[in-house]
């Protein structure tokens, strides 16, 4: 519970590919304690160890986890469907879960996942994902999985960070095209969780509240 006795929304958070829950929470801490005091986030390891060199070793420790494995042009996926069953039992060991906050391939698997379960080939044991916090965010390219996750518009509320200098920046674009009205927060830097000026602090808040009412009804 918040301190005004309203039920703080809860996310499920997803992180980078071959990273880790533990890494994502530290990543997050460059934003205001603020915006932890209104939202409950949970962290998780995705469910497979990484299977190759990560690029945050040296920065950050190990162990690394990856979600699922891809082709060089991420059109073909490996343990795809297991990690969206690891998923769900997530959102059941931890539910009530109202949202997912994704960063990297965490973000790319969070905006994909509202439509697949629209379509129920995804996350039919737990309740409807109500909100998004995409993060260097992009769109999966594998036709089957693409033709259920994006075949209607997104219309949960969702905010989206777009890095001018990030390689997916024009990905995260089209993504928001799926999306019914999103919010965004763009920034100067690259493909990295930024830190939060006034303008975008605000943004954020705006969005917090917002989906804080919806919690609360």
């Amino acid at each position: 519970m918040g301190s005004d006795g309203v039920r703080k929304p809860r996310f499920l958070c997803l992180h980078g590919f071959r990273t880790s829950g533990e890494i994502l929470n530290t990543q997050l801490h460059k934003w205001p304690q603020t915006v932890f005091d209104n939202l409950d986030l949970v962290f998780v390891d995705a469910p497979f160890p990484c299977q190759g060199k990560s690029d945050v070793e040296g920065i950050f420790d190990p162990p690394y986890y990856e979600w699922f494995q891809f082709n060089k042009e991420f059109t073909e996926y490996t343990n795809f469907d297991e990690c969206l069953q690891y998923i769900e039992e997530c959102m059941i060991k931890h539910g009530p879960i109202d949202g997912l906050l994704g960063f990297s391939q965490g973000a790319i698997l969070s905006a994909a996942l509202p439509g697949l379960q629209e379509k129920g080939v995804a996350l039919t044991k737990v309740p409807k994902v109500k909100f998004l916090i995409i993060v260097g965010g992009a769109k999966l390219r594998s036709p089957s999985v693409a033709d259920k996750a994006y075949s209607s518009s997104i219309r949960c509320p969702s905010l989206h960070f777009l890095g001018e200098t990030d390689f997916l920046n024009k990905y995260g674009a089209e993504l928001l095209e799926s999306c019914n009205e999103p919010v965004v927060i763009h920034h100067p830097k690259g493909h990295t969780i930024p830190r939060l000026d006034d303008k975008s602090l605000k943004t954020m808040m705006d969005f917090i509240e917002r989906i804080k009412k919806d919690v609360s009804k």
